[in-house]
């Protein structure tokens, strides 16, 4: 039995048009990948130690919403935070 071959051209099709979502601080700096960011105001956290106003947050990544940047295993929010 002859196995079809799968068509995966739309894969190639997409590459030349990457939709990337500017990232923005709370100063509307722009964010890149691997930026370091610090927090401009206190925030609670449940299930970690409290941010305080002045932590600094290195190798950020960016994700798909505009608003949301992620540090090793926290989700931040980009409006609390400021590009150094």
């Amino acid at each position: 039995m002859a196995k079809k071959k799968k068509n995966l051209s739309w894969l190639l099709e997409d590459e030349d048009n990457t939709n990337e979502v500017a990232q923005f601080d709370a100063n509307w700096n722009e964010l890149k990948a691997w930026d370091t960011v610090t927090a401009i105001k206190d925030l609670k956290v449940k299930w970690a130690n409290d941010i305080k106003r002045g932590d600094k947050f290195k190798n950020i990544r960016l994700t798909d919403e505009p608003w949301i940047i992620e540090s090793g295993k926290m989700v931040l929010k980009t409006e609390f935070f400021k590009k150094n």
